[in-house]
């Protein structure tokens, strides 16, 4: 079945294949035919206001898509005002904002406009948002919380407000459906691209701050003059990498001679800073010769231990006594 094209002279459009044609600058929302309705992102039109018992909105463009009918452009140059209805006695309720496009052709309105319309909701004690009845071709834009009188002020929620980007575009919605595989949203939080199966969080550069924890008896604080190589104070922090939590360590410190003790900190580390398993690292170290002794092995292991203790090893009492180590590099898995 041959059909119109657009821009090639000596055609005549109807309304229908302008509308459905419209589609190509406007996400899909998964339907054949379908687009998706919407104000765009980053635009302060259609914001929904309300001022005592006036409601006002301002004005502002959207796109409004209709089953078969393709997508309605829309756009409002001055703002609306309408009055909000009484609060009930006893019970809370619901009212709806949205914008509407009137296509006779379509509702059988005798109309061919669009409008904000007002749409109070049904008091009660368990209230929902109001369903507008029969044929109509529109786009939510607010929802007003109205508590029965005494209750407190109505207020203006924007959460059933959608947006919509063009083709390809990242969509401002946390709840938006995966369409194609390569598609991006935006949770508020998080930017997250559909895989085809789910969706895969983009990390955010962050940052993440240093804890300096207190050392055990026999250990002195690096500085970056003296103490620990100069390496500063020893200090850790953890973060996420690719979805897994690492710990990273800084700093050193000196210690006095004496047999090594179970942990070189005060106290173990918080559960949520503990390895799964042992992770073991060489490290650099300054160690004095004692008599009859060749040389110093200036280096020595440490372990991160799953209970939370960070141990120097086969640093006992003896001739060979460290004076200061540094943990400046050291980064682990925590799972």
């Amino acid at each position: 079945m041959p059909f119109d094209p657009l821009d090639i002279n000596g055609l005549t459009y109807d309304e229908g294949e302008l509308r459905r044609a419209a589609l190509l600058g406007v996400m899909s929302n998964g339907q054949v035919l379908g687009g998706r309705s919407g104000v765009r992102p980053g635009d302060p039109g259609l914001t929904t206001t309300l001022s005592g018992t006036t409601i006002n909105v301002s004005p502002g463009t959207a796109w409004v898509w209709y089953t078969g009918q393709g997508t309605y452009r829309a756009a409002m140059l001055s703002a609306w005002s309408g009055t909000l209805q009484a609060q009930h006695a006893t019970l809370p309720r619901i009212d709806l904002v949205y914008l509407r496009v009137w296509d006779t052709t379509v509702d059988g309105s005798g109309l061919r406009q669009a409008d904000i319309v007002y749409l109070p909701g049904t008091p009660s004690s368990t209230p929902v948002m109001p369903t507008p009845a029969g044929t109509v071709i529109g786009v939510t834009l607010a929802t007003i919380n109205v508590p029965p009188v005494g209750g407190g002020s109505p207020s203006v929620s924007l959460a059933v407000r959608p947006y919509t980007v063009a083709p390809g575009g990242i969509l401002p919605d946390a709840n938006a459906a995966g369409l194609y595989v390569g598609m991006f949203r935006d949770t508020g939080t998080d930017l997250q691209r559909w895989n085809g199966t789910s969706w895969d969080t983009y990390q955010k550069v962050t940052t993440v701050g240093w804890t300096t924890p207190t050392l055990g008896s026999g250990y002195t604080q690096g500085d970056l003059t003296t103490n620990g190589n100069s390496n500063g104070p020893i200090r850790y922090r953890k973060y996420n990498d690719r979805g897994t939590d690492f710990m990273e360590w800084d700093g050193g410190a000196n210690r006095s001679n004496g047999a090594q003790v179970a942990n070189i900190l005060a106290a173990a580390l918080p559960a949520a800073y503990r390895p799964a398993g042992r992770a073991s690292f060489t490290i650099a170290r300054n160690a004095t010769s004692a008599s009859g002794e060749l040389m110093a092995i200036n280096n020595v292991k440490i372990d991160f231990n799953q209970e939370g203790t960070v141990s120097l090893v086969s640093a006992n009492a003896g001739p060979t006594e460290v004076n200061w180590f540094s943990l400046r590099g050291i980064r682990y898995p925590l799972a």
